[in-house]
């Protein structure tokens, strides 16, 4: 396949992953908010990071004069809008598309204002088939995932909280063992 040398009109972000090393919706606990010392926390008071290379990225391809986009399939709209917020990454983002649902609904929204032909913009090349088949595998993944993994943080020394959701798969055929180290 021949690489154009043409600069993209619109650069899509997925969230989760992309820019945050987390899933909004199951990772973290919302809403966030500023602490005193002007770190985004959640609302157990958890420190929310992002991945440190992002903001200089936005800030650089936004002054080359690309529209940016933010496209996720989280069902966390609102905390997903408010990281973005908090973070100040609103003003870089001409298009954002948050809402459950296929992410080549999302793309196709993101270009639909845009102007931009997805066709124009390769982003439908021999390759789309591929994509269309690593995003059924992503959801497959993330709803295994979900159903699978119990997530714990430690509160105290040697003290750990569960945090299990609703979707988590419950199995009643292994006995609970109260775990000490």
């Amino acid at each position: 396949m021949a690489v154009s040398s043409k600069k993209p009109k619109l650069i899509v972000f997925d969230l989760d992953y992309t820019l945050w090393p987390f899933w909004v919706d199951t990772h973290v606990s919302p809403p966030f908010r500023k602490d005193k010392l002007g770190n985004v926390v959640d609302s157990l008071g958890d420190k929310i990071k992002f991945y440190p290379e992002v903001p200089k990225a936005l800030e650089s391809l936004h002054a080359q004069g690309y529209s940016l986009g933010v496209a996720s399939r989280t069902g966390e709209i609102d905390g997903a809008n408010q990281l973005l917020d908090l973070f100040d990454w609103n003003k870089y983002f001409k298009y954002k598309e948050i809402y459950p649902g296929c992410k080549v609904t999302h793309f196709n929204q993101c270009c639909s204002p845009s102007k931009i032909s997805i066709e124009h913009e390769n982003l439908f090349s021999k390759m789309m088939l591929q994509y269309y088949r690593m995003i059924e595998l992503s959801k497959a993944v993330e709803a295994e995932l979900k159903m699978s993994v119990v997530q714990a943080r430690e509160v105290e020394a040697g003290k750990y909280e569960l945090r299990i959701l609703p979707e988590t798969r419950k199995l009643d055929n292994i006995p609970f063992q109260n775990c000490k180290t």
